[in-house]
């Protein structure tokens, strides 16, 4: 079984986040960047198939150089080679078209992606790239075992989980749930020794129309001053709930 297993590189949870051109652009500056989490939990997933399976596993980028610390870091956990799509990730659409012309190529019976990226939060590459190779698809995917060419997957839904069977080939959107966070693994000194003597292929971009442009960024408005309110002193607190927070 071929896996291939989508990488994004995104700003790490507890970076100050800032934005410059009148915040039309993100400010990489001082932006500590990490594998998406949903991918991190696709890829240890993927290392359990290698291990338990004879699969192999290749990791893939849409972006500039900029990204290859992460996708070596990939490699260090263990994936056998990784593939960089040397253009700027625009929007979902031409990535997912650039992701498409990957698997297509590389004939994967098995793509992992996150559900979503926790920079954008777009949520559409993994459902337009199952679209665009004509493959099977779910999404919010937190259980995946494969026997053969069939699959079976449990997902998150509104108030439960569903189960559902289905073939290869397939891409799921993962998420946590999908391996415990205690299983996700650090890549140790061997893991990175190695990781510099694996392949990681470059890739020139094909055609893709860009189908969406970033107008603006706001930052959420910063959190009003908490009031403090005596717990002996409730008619108090029902009049700053009536009076200035409306809620009652």
């Amino acid at each position: 079984m071929k896996i291939l297993v989508c990488i994004s590189h995104v700003p790490d949870t507890t970076s100050k986040i800032n934005f410059t051109d009148d915040n039309t652009k993100f400010d990489t500056n001082g932006v500590q960047f990490v594998i998406n989490p949903n991918d991190e939990f696709g890829l240890t997933r993927a290392m359990w198939f290698k291990e338990k399976q004879g699969a192999t596993v290749d990791v893939v980028n849409v972006g500039g150089p900029e990204t290859e610390p992460t996708l070596r870091k990939a490699l260090a956990i263990g994936a056998d080679s990784a593939i960089r799509v040397n253009t700027p990730a625009t929007d979902g659409f031409a990535v997912a078209k650039q992701l498409a012309n990957v698997v297509k190529d590389g004939g994967y019976d098995l793509v992992i992606a996150g559900r979503e990226s926790i920079d954008y939060n777009g949520g559409m590459v993994p459902g337009m790239l199952a679209e665009l190779i004509d493959a099977n698809f779910v999404t919010n995917c937190i259980s995946l075992e494969v026997d053969g060419t069939n699959a079976k997957a449990v997902r998150e839904i509104d108030g439960g989980k569903e189960t559902v069977s289905t073939s290869l080939p397939l891409v799921i959107g993962g998420q946590k749930g999908l391996v415990e966070e205690s299983d996700l693994r650090i890549p140790n000194m061997r893991g990175i020794m190695q990781a510099r003597q694996k392949p990681l292929k470059v890739l020139g971009p094909v055609d893709a129309t860009k189908e969406t442009t970033t107008v603006k960024f706001e930052k959420p408005e910063p959190k009003g001053a908490v009031t403090m309110v005596s717990p002996d002193n409730l008619d108090e607190l029902v009049s700053l709930l009536h009076n200035e927070a409306k809620v009652i």
